[in-house]
């Protein structure tokens, strides 16, 4: 009897695994995007903060820009519940009253 541990056979899957580098995000690196203002305040303020991600490493961007697109699709939003021009009470007649 042996008091050594049989070894087991290694998959060549396993041995590329062991191979493979860890994950590492990439270090932050300024995208030096431009952004244009649109005159909107609240836009304008919403596509600022993609700025933010100039400073993140990669798996930080994923958070910003969601909130990005969230604020941006609020603003889209806010523009249709907005109050139209009133509705006219009774139609106009060429007839006088």
């Amino acid at each position: 009897m042996s008091d050594t541990v049989p070894e087991t056979a290694v998959t060549p899957r396993e041995r590329e695994r062991e191979q493979e580098p860890e994950y590492a995000p990439s270090a932050p690196a300024p995208l030096q995007v431009p952004r244009t203002p649109t005159g909107d305040v609240g836009v304008d303020a919403h596509l600022g903060r993609l700025a933010d991600a100039d400073h993140l490493a990669t798996d930080g961007h994923l958070e910003v820009y969601e909130d990005v697109h969230r604020g941006l699709r609020d603003a889209l939003t806010a523009l249709d519940a907005r109050p139209g021009p009133p509705v006219p009470t009774r139609h106009p007649t060429n007839a006088p009253e």
